[in-house]
């Protein structure tokens, strides 16, 4: 462990001034709200939250506040203040076929049960600077038809029913579920204790870890069977009651990625899964996390494991963005003694290595021998 080093208490006293002086800007401009961010950065809410394995738009939002928009360092303030929270339990899984889609896209079916929701999205813009924000003109009402209440089965459980996917697995509730924020990471690890993970990890890690896998290190040749954004009710088992109790809902993204077929002598081709699901509007993530999740399986389902993507214990050790900007940012923390002795250690290595070179090399004698009388 680093701890901080004595002295230079007014100086550091002055650094903390001057921080909060730059991340109010200029008096003049009014400041920024939390009801701002999280409604209009919404994304970045979304992000800190998931990553800070923390529901809570007011405290993401303030988090981002004080880290003056660095993601990480407010996914870093989220997760210190939540390991301060007492545990009460653990909530009942949430059923993610009752979602209340607010967008529902699959690249498997061009029609399904429920329809395409497009819903809010980027994936039709044309990545052009809108001058009209500059200006803060107000956005058009959107149109909005009638809400259709008829179910929207998952594309997974489509392909399900026919026995051409493999069987999602079933719970055991006689086997506790992992947690990595109160137990150390240790390998091999079980499919729960990889989702945590990667739910937690960094999105930029993952999505060029997923990247990867589609360019040949770790092929796993994958559709976007379906990805959902909606609200999903929260349950709790309340012993007192004897029954589960809503605590209330929550706004989750979920992607399901249908990958290539496997089969063997005694169990017929069938295709793969891969999962992803986070807190709030995190399409991108969860795609990532579902073709990393695949490609994690491969030796549950008797693959070569020849690329990052597919090495758990590669992906699992760096995937985490606090603890990986822990390790490289110490190194602005003072290391005098360690760079001195490393310092002496150098310039008697090279007093030694000039001490044995100092000496001349002796020349040989190309001189033609004198003839004999």
């Amino acid at each position: 462990m680093y701890v901080a080093v004595k002295g230079g208490e007014r100086a550091i006293d002055n650094a903390h001034t001057l921080l909060a002086h730059e991340r109010r800007g200029n008096p003049s401009v009014p400041e920024v709200s939390l009801e701002q961010i999280s409604g209009q950065l919404g994304l970045a809410v979304d992000r800190v939250m998931t990553e800070g394995s923390l529901y809570d738009r007011e405290l993401s939002a303030l988090a981002i506040k004080q880290a003056r928009g660095d993601l990480i360092e407010a996914i870093f303030l989220l997760r210190a203040f939540r390991a301060t929270l007492p545990r009460f339990g653990s909530a009942e899984p949430v059923d993610t076929a009752t979602m209340q889609v607010r967008r529902r896209v699959s690249s498997t079916f061009k029609d399904i049960p429920g329809g395409q929701i497009l819903g809010p999205t980027f994936d039709y813009t044309h990545r052009l600077l809108d001058p009209s924000l500059i200006a803060g003109q107000q956005p058009a009402e959107p149109a909005v038809g009638k809400v259709d209440p008829a179910p929207m089965p998952r594309v997974t459980d489509i392909l399900g029913a026919d026995g051409l996917i493999e069987r999602a697995p079933a719970a055991d509730d006689s086997k506790p579920v992992g947690d990595l924020t109160r137990e150390p990471l240790s390998f091999p690890a079980d499919r729960d204790l990889r989702l945590q993970n990667l739910a937690r990890g960094d999105e930029g890690f993952l999505l060029a870890l997923g990247y990867s896998t589609q360019r040949g290190y770790g092929r796993s040749h994958p559709f976007a069977g379906e990805i959902r954004l909606g609200e999903v009710e929260v349950e709790f088992f309340a012993e007192e009651v004897g029954f589960s109790v809503p605590l209330g809902a929550l706004t989750l993204t979920e992607c399901q990625m249908v990958n290539q077929f496997k089969g063997s002598a005694t169990e017929a081709p069938c295709f793969t899964r891969g999962y992803g699901l986070a807190f709030g509007h995190c399409e991108r993530k969860v795609m990532s996390m579902a073709l990393v999740d695949r490609s994690l399986r491969a030796r549950e389902l008797d693959e070569d494991v020849r690329a990052p993507a597919q090495d758990e214990e590669f992906v699992m050790s760096h995937s985490d963005n606090v603890q990986s900007t822990g390790f490289v940012e110490h190194l602005k923390l003072p290391h005098y003694v360690d760079f001195q002795s490393e310092l002496g250690l150098l310039r008697k290595l090279r007093a030694e290595f000039s001490a044995g070179h100092s000496e001349p090399e002796p020349v040989a004698d190309t001189t033609l021998p004198e003839a004999a009388e």
